[in-house]
């Protein structure tokens, strides 16, 4: 055998892992851009990515770090192949940020014996080579140099090949731009690095307060009773499968009843704030619009402190992987502390468990706020996927028997669409449970509801499966979401709200950006924070909450429900 087998240099190491990072690291690359561009184009292509990863692989030749971390370069190439096979997805920030969020339940899920074989098959082969053989690595400033010169080497590479290529890239990136967050683990790289350069320097930073004026308006004065809203936040609901917005299956019976015999508003036209629960969560209780910044990292409070610092009482629960900071300064709880055989097994449970005991909740709050009015936010697991089969109880399957595969591309269209829909009629299951529970407290509380999804879902349109992509890039599934309201009597008479105006308000083109001062509006809280003109009730209040006195003593005790 060649003695350099036995004992590479640094620089033949790296240069041939380099070139499988390149090539088999890069197959999904490859595949995507089949008759996309020229023999000439993929060469280009392939040098820059073999340059570039020469480059990255020279800064991390060190003594006792060198083969840890190309191992985890192939790696996380590896594993990066796979998702983008199987689910069309691309590896930047915000998709980074979603693994960074996700729990162990969530990341069981996405576990499949193909994921092994997959990543197995690809970079053994890499690790074999970079760990049988010894590395001849120098003194350490013998060996800064070295690393110096293959870094200056790799990158002049790249840019020779750039500039070789520079008219075929440049009309690549135009036309694909997904390109650029498919070149692995260029990406992956870039994508911790983004995140780090966002996160670390906020690490410890107060946020910025927000509403400190907050009072309760004149609706609450000599009222008699307060108000009660529910907030439900989706989780991965398309709106173009509910009914409500004229999908052709039944996904949505009850909410459709309930918007025909008791004043239910829907509003078909409404865009997420981001395609990921980490970016929309907090965009959706943020003051600030997506375009002054709501999708960023988090740099003030949100609506849950306004609300909690004009005096109300306000409680989150969670059925999901945590509420993104959302809820940190308010009081919280979640499902994963229930052991209700009804509705929680194999270490999740259904969204109807949020339901168990909420009125003991509610009486558990404190009784001062909860005197002047009570909110509640549920926080779905709803339609998270792959595994949309999990998200249903066993017995509620009203499109039968769906694809259980959490390997999306393996279900058949029809297996995927019946899994999917599935989880829609239980989201509506589990509105229609809560409406019903609303409706029961109106003789104690003026009660309504707001229901919207974080974000939508791709179920193989294009290729693509879940949700994540780059917002710019992001298909209509991943950002058209579903919205509903219900107020009951009590509550249109304490605001003087007019069902009809609203109506009409929800044929608007509407966003996650008007959540945060539709609610204010809906609890009459003031404040400079709140916007009239992202307010959805705005325009819309007959007689006006503003400046009205002791008006809510000569409302009934007792109000129909609507």
């Amino acid at each position: 055998m060649p003695s350099w087998l036995h004992g590479p240099a640094t620089w033949q190491l790296n240069a041939c892992l380099a070139l499988w990072l390149a090539g088999p690291g890069n197959l999904p690359l490859w595949q995507a851009l089949q008759g996309g561009g020229g023999p000439g184009l993929i060469l280009t292509l392939f040098a820059m990515v073999a340059s570039a990863s020469f480059a990255l692989l020279s800064l991390l030749t060190w003594p006792g770090v060198h083969r840890g971390m190309g191992s985890l370069l192939v790696l996380a190439a590896a594993v990066s192949s796979h998702f983008m096979w199987t689910y069309g997805v691309v590896i930047d920030p915000t998709m980074m940020a979603n693994v960074l969020g996700t729990d162990a339940r969530e990341a069981g899920d996405l576990l499949s014996l193909r994921l092994v074989a997959t990543v197995t098959a690809l970079s053994a082969p890499a690790l074999w080579w970079l760990w049988r053989a010894p590395v001849r690595l120098a003194a350490l400033h013998r060996q800064a140099g070295r690393n110096l010169a293959g870094l200056m080497v790799g990158l002049l590479l790249a840019v020779v090949a750039a500039l070789a290529g520079y008219q075929g890239l440049a009309s690549l990136m135009r036309n694909q731009k997904t390109v650029r967050y498919m070149i692995n683990p260029l990406n992956t790289v870039y994508a911790l690095g983004r995140l780090a350069a966002d996160r670390l320097p906020a690490q410890g930073r107060t946020l910025e307060p927000v509403g400190e004026d907050a009072r309760l308006g004149a609706s609450y004065t000599g009222q008699a009773r307060p108000p009660l809203l529910v907030l439900v936040i989706g989780e991965t609901a398309r709106a173009d499968r509910f009914g409500l917005n004229g999908y052709g299956r039944p996904t949505t019976p009850v909410l459709m009843d309930w918007q025909r015999e008791r004043g239910l508003v829907n509003f078909p036209a409404v865009a997420a704030c981001g395609t990921s629960t980490e970016v929309s969560l907090p965009c959706i209780f943020s003051p600030l619009t997506r375009e002054q910044g709501g999708d960023d990292r988090p740099r003030h409070e949100n609506l849950l402190d306004v609300l909690q610092r004009a005096g109300l009482a306000v409680l989150w629960l969670d059925n999901q992987s945590g509420c993104k900071g959302v809820c940190d300064r308010v009081p919280h709880a979640s499902t994963r502390t229930l052991d209700d055989p009804r509705w929680c097994a194999g270490g999740e449970c259904h969204d109807e468990a949020m339901l168990a005991g909420l009125d003991e909740r509610l009486a558990a709050l404190e009784p001062d706020r909860r005197a002047r009015g009570v909110v509640l936010v549920l926080h779905q697991m709803g339609s998270h996927g792959p595994a949309y089969a999990r998200r249903t109880p066993p017995d509620f399957q009203p499109f039968g028997l769906a694809c259980r595969s959490q390997t999306l591309s393996d279900c058949s269209a029809d297996g995927l669409r019946d899994a999917y829909d599935n989880t829609i009629a239980y989201t509506d299951r589990f509105l229609g449970r809560t409406l019903d529970w609303l409706a029961a407290r109106q003789p104690g509380f003026d009660t309504g509801l707001l229901y919207v999804s974080d974000h939508g879902e791709s179920l193989g349109e294009n290729g693509l499966y879940l949700h994540g992509m780059p917002y710019a890039l992001a298909p209509r599934q991943q950002t058209h979401v579903p919205m509903v309201m219900w107020l009951s009597a009590g509550l249109q008479w304490r605001l003087g709200a007019s069902p009809s105006c609203l109506r009409a308000r929800a044929m608007q083109v509407l966003s996650h950006d008007h959540v945060f001062h539709s609610v204010l509006g809906l609890l009459d809280v003031e404040t400079t924070a709140h916007d009239p003109a992202l307010d959805l009730l705005s325009g819309c209040r007959g007689r006006g909450s503003r400046g009205r006195t002791g008006i809510m003593a000569a409302i009934p005790a007792s109000l129909p429900p609507s």
